[in-house]
C-alpha cells in the first residue's frame, strides 16, 4: 500500500462495519426483523454477528499504521492508556445515557449503582490496548503466543468452569462475581452480557488479527501474491472454525475460539477482495459512501446510539418518538420491509452528519 492510498481498503472495510452495525442495532419494530439482520439466538452464526468482530479486526489493521509513529516509550504508553481510558469511558457513558428514564410517566434519575459497566466500545478500548502491549513488548512471536494461548485457553476455561449455556458460563460467573447482576446487560431477558470481561480475551486475538493482516500488506504490498496469501490464510481460519465448532461451538454471545478463527478468516477474504477491487483494478468509484463512515467512525457510532435513545425517551401522544415515527411512516409499508427502511433510513442520517464532517475536512479521533 502507498502512502497515499494505502487506507482506503481500510475505511471502506471500517464504514462498511459501521453501516450495517446502525442498521442492525435501530430496527423499527425487532420482531418484525429479517433473519440475517439478527443475532443467532445462541450457537450458531448470522451476518449480523460477523460486524462487531469485524469492527475489532480493522481497530486492529488501524494499529499497523499509527504504532510504528510512537518511538518512545512514554509516548506509546501515554497514547495507549490515554485513547483506551477515552473510549471505554465514552462507551460507559453512552449506556448511562441520558442518565434519567421514563417510570410511570415522570423521568427519573437513572441510578450509576445500575449502570452497564461492559459494553461494545468497552470491549474495543480494551482490545485495542491490550493488543498494543502485547506488539509492543512481545513482538511477533509474543503476539502469535499470546493468541494461541487465548484461544486454548479459554476454551478450557469455559470447558472446565461451567458449561456452554447461557446461565451456566463461565463468563457469566466472572463478571456476577466482580461487578453483580445490575451491572450486567439484560436485553436477553436475564443478566448476561456477551461483552463481559472474560469473553474479552478470545476478542484481542481478532484484534491481533487484523493488525498482522495489515502489517503484512505494508510489508508486501498489494500485488496478486499478497491477496492470494491474504485469501488462503482466510479459507484456512474458516476450515479451522468448522472444524472446532462440534467441540467448541460458534458462539458470538461468547466469543468463542471457534468464533474468532471464523470471523478472521471472513475478514481475511473480504479484505483480500477490498485490495483487489481497489488498490490492484483501481475500481474506486463506488467508495465515497463508505469511506465517510470510515473516517468518521466513533463519531458516527455515537450519533447512531445517543440518537435513538433521545427518540426512545421523548414522548409523543403517550409513545416515544422512535415509535411514533415508525408506526407512521414505516410500518404502513410492511412490517419486515418497514423495519429495514426504517433502519437503513436512520444509517442515512448519520451518514449525512458524517459527510458534513467530512467535507470540512474533520475527522474525529481520540
Amino acid at each position: 500500500m502507498t502512502n497515499a492510498d494505502r487506507s482506503v481498503p481500510l475505511d471502506v472495510l471500517r464504514g462498511m462495519t459501521v453501516a450495517l452495525m446502525i442498521v442492525v442495532n435501530t430496527p423499527g419494530d425487532g420482531a418484525t426483523t429479517f433473519a440475517p439482520l439478527k443475532h443467532a439466538d445462541w450457537h450458531g452464526f448470522t451476518p449480523t454477528d460477523w460486524v462487531f468482530p469485524t469492527f475489532m479486526f480493522v481497530v486492529g489493521a488501524a494499529m499497523s499504521l499509527s504504532l510504528a509513529k510512537y518511538q518512545t516509550e512514554a509516548v506509546f504508553l501515554g497514547k495507549v492508556i490515554r485513547r483506551t481510558a477515552i473510549i471505554f469511558l465514552l462507551g460507559y457513558l453512552m449506556y448511562w445515557f441520558p442518565f434519567v428514564h421514563q417510570e410511570a410517566g415522570q423521568l427519573v434519575r437513572s441510578p450509576l449503582a445500575e449502570t452497564r459497566i461492559f459494553g461494545v466500545l468497552q470491549r474495543i478500548a480494551l482490545g485495542y490496548g491490550a493488543a498494543a502491549l502485547v506488539i509492543r513488548y512481545g513482538g511477533r512471536r509474543g503476539a502469535i503466543g499470546f493468541s494461541v494461548a487465548a484461544l486454548l485457553g479459554y476454551w478450557a476455561i469455559l470447558s472446565v468452569w461451567g458449561d456452554y449455556s447461557m446461565t451456566g458460563n463461565a463468563v457469566l460467573r466472572l463478571d456476577r462475581f466482580l461487578i453483580g447482576d445490575a451491572h450486567l446487560y439484560h436485553g436477553e431477558g436475564l443478566a448476561f452480557d456477551p461483552e463481559g470481561l472474560l469473553s474479552t480475551l478470545p476478542a484481542i486475538v481478532n484484534t491481533l488479527a487484523g493488525y498482522f493482516a495489515g502489517q503484512f500488506l505494508l510489508d508486501n504490498g498489494t500485488g496478486y501474491e499478497a491477496v492470494a496469501k491474504l485469501m488462503i490464510a482466510g479459507a484456512a481460519a474458516i476450515a479451522l472454525a468448522l472444524g472446532w465448532h462440534p467441540f467448541f461451538p460458534i458462539n458470538k454471545k461468547l466469543w468463542t475460539s471457534s468464533f474468532v478463527a471464523l470471523t478472521v478468516g471472513l475478514d481475511l477474504v473480504v479484505l483480500g477482495i477490498l485490495v483487489y477491487v481497489l488498490d490492484i483494478r483501481r475500481w474506486r468509484g463506488w467508495t465515497r459512501f463508505f469511506e465517510v463512515f470510515g473516517r468518521n467512525t466513533l463519531f458516527c457510532y455515537l450519533l447512531s446510539e445517543l440518537g435513538v435513545t433521545l427518540l426512545w425517551l421523548i414522548q409523543v401522544g403517550g409513545q416515544s418518538s422512535y415509535q411514533a415515527i415508525f408506526q407512521a411512516a414505516y410500518q404502513p409499508l410492511g412490517g419486515y420491509l418497514g423495519s429495514l427502511l426504517f433502519a437503513g433510513s436512520w444509517m442515512l442520517v448519520c451518514w449525512l452528519a458524517g459527510l458534513a464532517l467530512d467535507r470540512r475536512g474533520i475527522h474525529l479521533t481520540v
